[in-house]
């Protein structure tokens, strides 16, 4: 899922610095499931928004609105009738979000509040880790389900480097070798000689061509 967190505050207010009706957006998709943008996060925000105008006795009107996915069309009907009505929407979903609604909403001001990290796992209540960075050119099949891109810190398709010591990245003490990972996972699969495959140089070109990446189902359309 997409991982992110909230901007601090004093980076919300400033974007909304002259605005007085305020639409808050938040999203049932990711951003819930990490508890940075749904339903409970946009009133927590909303009463912060809300306290801080009235400390400098400043206007303000917030109206507070949870779409199911704030990145599918299909659910932006209700807040794009509305958007001419606000002076400014703060976005509470992930940036793709953000920038869906800011193409539907003509001349309306649209702010994200939120940062987004990565593509990653729930580890424990409260701590996600990245898994994915959206390469476009998928190596998991050789290396046992364990991402080299993203959990080797060089990101090496073919490693381990040789500064990892006991399993441990010479990049920072706490840090897993991620190639020291794979390893592992293939042996414990009973599939180590995977290892001696050498892995093709990634092509890029799917999602590195300098455009938006797009993917197009024609059965879907």
């Amino acid at each position: 899922m997409i991982v992110g967190e909230r901007k601090p505050i004093e980076t919300i207010m400033s974007y909304l610095e002259g605005s007085e009706n305020i639409l808050l957006a938040g999203c049932h998709g990711c951003v819930t499931v990490c508890c940075t943008g749904g339903q409970k996060e946009v009133d927590v925000l909303a009463s912060v928004i809300e306290l801080a105008r009235r400390r400098k006795r400043q206007a303000c009107k917030i109206t507070k609105m949870t779409l199911e996915r704030q990145c599918d069309p299909e659910f932006l009907d209700e807040l794009i009738a509305k958007a001419k009505d606000y002076d400014a929407i703060l976005s509470m979903a992930c940036g793709a979000g953000v920038q869906l609604i800011a193409e539907k909403v003509g001349s309306t001001r649209v702010f994200p509040a939120i940062d987004t990290n990565f593509i990653g796992a729930i580890q424990e209540k409260g701590f996600w880790s990245e898994r994915c960075q959206t390469c476009g050119d998928c190596k998991l099949a050789l290396t046992g389900g364990i991402c080299p891109v993203t959990r080797c810190a060089k990101s090496l398709l073919n490693g381990p480097c040789g500064g990892s010591r006991n399993g441990i990245c010479e990049i920072n003490a706490e840090i897993k070798c991620g190639w020291q990972l794979i390893i592992d996972r293939l042996e414990a699969t009973g599939c180590l000689d995977q290892y001696e495959v050498i892995v093709e140089p990634a092509d890029w070109s799917k999602s590195r061509d300098g455009g938006l990446r797009k993917l197009i189902r024609e059965d879907l359309k």
